[in-house]
């Protein structure tokens, strides 16, 4: 389920959450408060085990072709992670520092879920993101990524430039001091 927990950076900490809602008006209007594009799109493809990027990106041809022509975006890929993935703990690992892009961060779930936290304007911002949500996160925002112990999700990821996933970590170590996806969606339910 997609969730929103939304928590000061510094006063009340992780453990105060100051707004908390599964109802996707709320986290659609919370989000868009902040600069954060959110919708919830129809994923009409399911995915075979063995789908590789050529046809992940073939199952969602007409979503890329919106997304591009509205936003620009000349590059798209797909990331796929599964609890066996052989790079997951250094992915996981690479995502969970801190970081902000040159360029808007836009992904849309088309299998599965994971965790964004947004450090935005003295707020830790953390969205539980599955299956048929599209984020849009405004370039130079400080954030964060959880794929989870045991990831499991498939998300378009659409770039501005030709090289794709480029990141600059910020050193903070403030994602130690948050909950994790496990915790979250623990909490949600």
């Amino acid at each position: 389920m997609t969730h929103l927990v939304i928590r000061s950076a510094t006063g009340g900490g992780p453990d105060v959450p100051l707004v908390q809602s599964s109802d996707g008006a709320v986290i659609a209007r919370e989000l868009a408060a902040r600069g954060v594009r959110f919708e919830r799109w129809a994923t009409p493809v399911a995915l075979t085990a063995d789908a590789d990027q050529a046809a992940i990106l073939a199952a969602y041809a007409a979503e890329i072709a919106r997304v591009q022509a509205d936003g620009g975006y000349r590059t798209v890929d797909a990331i796929r992670l599964g609890p066996d993935h052989p790079e997951r703990e250094a992915l996981r690992a690479k995502f969970l520092s801190e970081h902000t892009h040159a360029e808007d961060e836009v992904r849309f779930f088309v299998e599965g879920h994971g965790l964004f936290c947004l450090h935005i304007a003295g707020e830790v911002v953390q969205v539980v993101c599955e299956q048929g949500d599209w984020i849009g996160v405004p370039a130079g925002t400080r954030h964060w990524f959880d794929t989870g112990e045991r990831p499991s999700f498939c998300a378009l990821r659409f770039f501005n430039n030709s090289e794709g996933w480029v990141a600059t970590f910020t050193g903070d170590p403030i994602a130690t001091r948050f909950p994790l996806l496990e915790q979250v969606l623990a909490a949600a339910a």
